[in-house]
Parts: structure tokens; sequence; C-alpha cells
């Protein structure tokens, strides 16, 4: 007999336990009624329970099992769609942090809906269904209209493909209006983020400033993008190739950095930020600076209505921006401009400007 044959069988099965990593195993420690407590494992939170000892064979089996059976979608069902919508070429094209965003609510979405036949779609009565579960969420109406745009683009894509004639949730409306126009970072604004952040977070600030970029493109912004005079970068949502002027002062700023890692933007570690790291430190830096009503994404509109200030045309927002001709317009004519004072002040100057050889004199007779 080998020296592995006399090894008792308990023992055997606890190494071949510890061998195997069940990634996502949930356990749960319940106290029974005479005072003993029992750990019962589940294949995942929420999933189901594996009735077999610990670490045994027959306990690898069934979180397998279940696995495969939650990797392999009812056909015929909503899960099916979802599971097409994963992996189509519109979902793929997606950047991290949005793909990270509708995989939360497509995880929502499989927990209410996975099991509705797809035939279902086609009743007129299911719009109501959406909209009543959309509605459940009033309470916090951004996360409602995200939950039904993921929905409604799921669906989008299988009736693009021919799996499904109608898209019940096309032209579904909003319950959040997001008003900005005051959310604009002003001089004062800027001044008292800057005296407190973090070299690191200083150097994300002044990037978003003067580059209008989104928060995930700046963090995997590498130096070999920098030239000395140009950025040039592929945005992740839409894939636009922009290159982008640096102006004087983030060239100062990026040319006084030292480069400790292949991408610009590091942690006080001099390791690339995750995006939930850099997201709880510039929570923190804000609180700290007092600003509470404003965000990162903010930037991005600020960045728009300061060039348009300083007197661009949107056309030349948008190549710095790498905004759609329609959203620069947009952004400055509902969300952002409406109250500026200071854009007002510069048209009337530059009025004066081309008129200063006019006589308005006025004969009053």
């Amino acid at each position: 007999m080998s020296r592995r044959g006399k090894i008792p069988t308990r023992l055997m099965n606890g190494w071949a336990g510890m061998r195997v990593t069940l990634k996502g195993l949930h356990r749960v420690r319940k106290r029974l009624a005479d005072g003993t407590e029992q750990t019962y494992h589940y294949a995942w939170r929420g999933g189901p329970r594996i009735e077999a000892e610990r670490g045994s064979p027959e306990f690898v089996r069934l979180y397998t099992e279940a696995h495969a059976r939650r990797k392999t979608p009812p056909p015929g069902t909503l899960f099916t769609l979802v599971a097409e919508f994963k992996a189509s070429a519109e979902f793929q094209a997606l950047g991290d942090d949005s793909k990270r965003a509708y995989l939360s609510y497509l995880r929502d979405i499989e927990a209410e809906f996975g099991d509705m036949a797809i035939k279902a779609l086609e009743d007129p009565r299911v719009r109501g269904v959406f909209k009543q579960w959309r509605d459940g969420m009033a309470a916090t109406p951004r996360k409602a209209d995200y939950a039904w745009t993921t929905l409604a683009r799921v669906l989008s894509v299988a009736k693009d493909r021919g799996r499904i004639s109608v898209n019940p949730c096309e032209r579904g409306g909003r319950l959040y209006e997001a008003e900005r126009s005051d959310k604009i970072w002003t001089e004062a604004d800027i001044g008292r983020l800057l005296s407190v952040a973090a070299p690191s977070l200083a150097s994300a600030f002044m990037l978003a400033l003067w580059t209008g970029q989104r928060q995930g493109d700046l963090l995997r912004l590498p130096w070999s993008a920098y030239d000395g005079k140009h950025i040039r970068l592929r945005q992740g949502k839409g894939g636009r190739r922009l290159k982008i002027p640096v102006g004087e002062p983030l060239r100062n700023h990026l040319d006084e950095m030292k480069r400790v890692s292949p991408a610009i933007l590091t942690n006080a570690y001099d390791a690339p930020w995750t995006g939930d790291g850099f997201r709880t430190s510039w929570a923190k830096a804000c609180a700290k600076a007092g600003i509470t009503e404003l965000t990162f994404h903010d930037l991005r509109g600020s960045a728009v209505t300061r060039l348009a200030i300083a007197g661009c045309t949107v056309p030349e927002i948008a190549a710095i921006t790498g905004h759609s001709l329609k959203d620069v317009e947009d952004i400055l004519d509902k969300h952002y401009l409406s109250r500026d004072q200071v854009l007002a002040e510069t048209a009337i100057r530059k009025l004066e400007r081309r008129t200063k050889s006019v006589n308005w004199g006025v004969n009053r007779g």
C-alpha cells in the first residue's frame, strides 16, 4: 500500500477541500434551539445550500453543479436575454466602470424577472409590470432610472437581434431630473479643494478641470499619452480618440510630477488608483474642504463652462472634452450657463468692443 493509502479518508477529504478554491462560497452560522451553533454553507450568497460535509468530494460536486446551473440560463426566459446581452459587442465595448454599473443592475433584473418567459414581453400589460417595479424604487429616483435604462438596453439589443419583436421599455421617461445650473466648480471651490487635497488627488483634479475627461479615463491615463504638449486618449465611453492641447498650468503641474508608475495618477503608495479607492479618498477630501454639493463628474461640465466663458466655440469645446456638438450645446443651454453672470458680463464686453466706433449720443430734441 502506498503512503497515500494509509492516510485516513477524513484527512484526505479535508486536504482535498483545502486544495480547491470555492469562489463565492457563503457561510452562515446559526444558533440552534439547544444552544449549539451550526454552520451552513451555500454555493453563493442567496444561492442553494450545500447538503454535504465541508471539504468532502460530495461538497465540491454539489458546489460545482450549482454554479453550472447558474451559468446556464433557463431557455426561453429573460435570463437568456440578459446572458446574451453580457456576451454582446455592445456590452463588451463599454468601459470597466460602465460594465460594473451595468452588472449591478443586471443582477437586480435577474432576481426580479429572470424567470419571466420571453413570450410575456409581447403582452402590452408587461410594460405596466416593469413600471411598477421601477416605481418601487421611487425613493431613490436615480437608481430607479438606471435600473430601467439597463433593462431597456437589454431588450433593445435583443430586439435588434431579432430575439423579440417589441421592446416594452422604450421611451420610459425619467423619475430623476438633475438641475446642475448651480453645480459648477467656482474659483473659490477650486481653492478650497486644492488647499486640503493630497498631491495625488490634486493631480486628478487638475487633469479633470483642464481636459474635461471622465474619472475612469483619467485614472487609466498612462504617461506615454503625454508628449509635453498634448495628451492623447481614447475615451472608454464611445471610443472617441482625442488629442488635447495641454494648458500651461496643467503642463507645469505634469512636468513637476515624479513618474513613479506607468499611470499618471497614483495613490499614496505610488500604485495606480482603483476606482473604489479613488472615490473614497476623493469623498474624504471634499468633506474636509466642506464641499458637499459638487462631484468629480461636475468637473467635466465645469470644464465646458470655463471654455465657453473663455470665448471658445462649441466645436472647439467638443474637440477638447470629446462631447458631441449637441451635448455641448445641451450642457451650455440647459444645465450650466442659465445663471452664469460671468458669461453675461463677457458678452457685454465683447459687444462694447465691437461698437466703439458708433456714436451713441441720443438726440433728445
